[in-house]
């Protein structure tokens, strides 16, 4: 993983200088509210329902065993016990003292961590796959390209103030993992005839109050003129995005009011100026990030599926959780492994501090002390061997992280909603809970395969309720917390938006709908086919009609 060097580490330390005397002076009333809210949105500083939000930065969602500790002390000192893995990859604490936030800020710079540009209208953090650099799939390693942006991103002066907030994802796997085509800018690699590399590019993707499949505007871009081209999209956006309505300030709005194609010449004129200028990447530039991501210390290993059939045998837990939360990784003998934030009764994406200082252990004993987080607010330890994961599988049990539900219905992305955040309309956690102790059975789960549920608190759609395959979204009416329900969306390749029900649902309704919803699918599936396609082939109408048939 990338290792900051004395620049890196000193602008990270200067940071935190910075922002404790902006505390103070706010504390003693030296400044106001509105001069304090931009300079602590830049230092990830939400304030919340009940008690501000510290947001802290976690690249790609690479983490080393020592940062992991960190933040088990953060929140055993400054919070109440927990953490939260946000959908960007990135953790949250939901309850530090606004005056502490300086003294967590220069804990993480001693592991090389902060929460720059983890709020307010600037590009923020830069996702990938949680598979990066293992997946068999893969292409190309993204994770040093992802580096280079962020590089580049960070306290870039030209994109302190844009618009409006700015989300990046890269992929690099034949699967896309990153939901690139729901970002502002997504990112992937391609060859072209003559074997050189390059990327497709991609923007005007996100969801939120108007949700936007993206469009690829470039598809072949020569890997050396990324960055200047990324630079022109960014000042095309900043000169024509609009600032008079936050509501249409996503760049989003932009393309789809220019067209992609209008939008796409306004960046070829731009880039004409900034094309092999002083951002043409090097190769011993790329060289130089790259040599922060080499494999590490892999041995020669034997495959070992014959011993893993045999201890399958012996162990039917065992082989629920190898079928769910193992995928095979790209060298013989080794397995990247999840560890599901998804037990029911616990709120999705949340883990204790006592849980992280032992994830941390367990990154050192079998993963080369790495962790990384999804967007789909799980962990995983990348670098397993094969013959370690039933030993790795009784640890996780004992922890509470070997739910066998990776893909399935219960292993829902879900956003803190009305619990915690001041702009949800409703709950988002009890609806969590209740679904999946309505769906606890896990030979049902593994009988209905792959579902996506995604549940919102707000049109913000922090939990991507528009790309689930089943997505939940709270509303207000008249001061009551209801929930609307779509179908068919897609964060995977050719992705697609969720259509809705129909009406919203009262909060105990939820179980019971989800349920009807699922009875239509198991009735009308093909076999082995999964929900997505179910939904696709026959249509929104047996749905509605069986989900709406008692009202009437």
């Amino acid at each position: 993983m990338y290792v900051y060097d004395e620049y890196d580490q000193r602008i990270i330390e200067d940071r935190v200088k910075q922002y404790r005397d902006q505390t103070r002076r706010y504390l003693a009333g030296e400044l106001s509210e509105e001069e304090f809210r931009p300079l602590r949105l830049q230092n990830g500083l939400y304030v919340q329902r009940y008690a501000p939000m510290l947001r802290v930065c976690v690249p790609y969602g690479l983490m080393s065993s020592r940062q992991l500790r960190k933040l088990a002390h953060v929140a055993r000192h400054y919070d109440k016990g927990y953490a939260h893995i946000s959908t960007r990859q990135n953790v949250q604490f939901n309850w530090p003292a606004l005056e502490e936030v300086p003294d967590i800020l220069a804990e993480l710079a001693e592991v090389q961590m902060h929460a720059i540009q983890t709020s307010g209208n600037c590009i923020r953090n830069v996702t990938t796959d949680q598979f990066a650099g293992v997946a068999v799939d893969e292409l190309i390693d993204p994770r040093p390209w992802c580096e280079i942006i962020r590089q580049w991103a960070t306290f870039h002066p030209e994109f302190a103030y844009l618009p409006r907030k700015f989300k990046f994802a890269v992929n690099g796997a034949q699967s896309d993992r990153a939901a690139i085509e729901v970002h502002d800018i997504g990112v992937e690699p391609v060859k072209n005839a003559a074997g050189e590399l390059g990327f497709r590019i991609l923007v005007g993707g996100g969801l939120g109050r108007t949700p936007i499949v993206g469009a690829f505007i470039n598809e072949f871009l020569p890997w050396q003129h990324l960055l200047s081209y990324l630079e022109a999209i960014l000042r095309v956006y900043n000169r024509y995005g609009r600032r008079d309505n936050k509501y249409k300030a996503r760049i989003k709005i932009l393309v789809k009011a220019l067209t992609p194609s209008v939008f796409a010449e306004k960046v070829d004129a731009e880039w004409a100026h900034l094309k092999d200028g002083t951002s043409t990447l090097t190769e011993a530039e790329v060289h130089r990030i790259a040599n922060h991501f080499v494999d590490p210390a892999y041995q020669t290993l034997q495959d070992q599926s014959a011993l893993l059939e045999a201890q399958q045998a012996e162990h039917p837990g065992f082989a629920r959780w190898l079928a769910r939360n193992v995928v095979a990784h790209k060298k013989t003998g080794y397995a990247a492994v999840t560890l599901s934030l998804k037990a029911s009764g616990y709120a999705p994406g949340d883990i204790t501090d006592k849980q992280l200082d032992a994830v941390a252990d367990l990154a050192d004993r079998y993963s080369f002390g790495e962790v990384r987080s999804s967007h789909e607010q799980n962990l995983i330890l990348a670098d397993v061997e094969q013959a370690q994961l039933l030993s790795l599988w009784a640890e996780l049990r004992e922890l509470g992280f070997a739910t066998p539900n990776i893909g399935l219905l219960t292993d829902m992305i879900c956003c803190p909603g009305g619990d915690f955040c001041s702009l949800a309309n409703a709950k988002s956690i009890p609806v969590a809970d209740a679904i999946q102790r309505r769906f606890a059975d896990l030979d049902y789960l593994f009988d209905l395969g792959d579902i996506d549920l995604n549940i919102s608190g707000c049109m913000n759609a922090c939990g991507h309720h528009h790309v689930g395959h089943i997505g939940i979204l709270g509303v207000d009416k008249k001061g009551q917390e209801f929930y609307q329900v779509s179908l068919g969306g897609s964060a995977s390749r050719d992705a697609s938006l969720g259509q809705i029900l129909g009406p919203s649902f009262a909060q105990d309704d939820m179980p019971d709908v989800i349920s009807k919803i699922i009875d239509v699918f198991v009735e009308q599936r093909s076999e082995d086919e999964m929900f997505i396609d179910t939904f696709r082939r026959i249509g929104m109408a047996p749905f509605k009609e069986r989900v709406y048939a008692a009202n009437h």
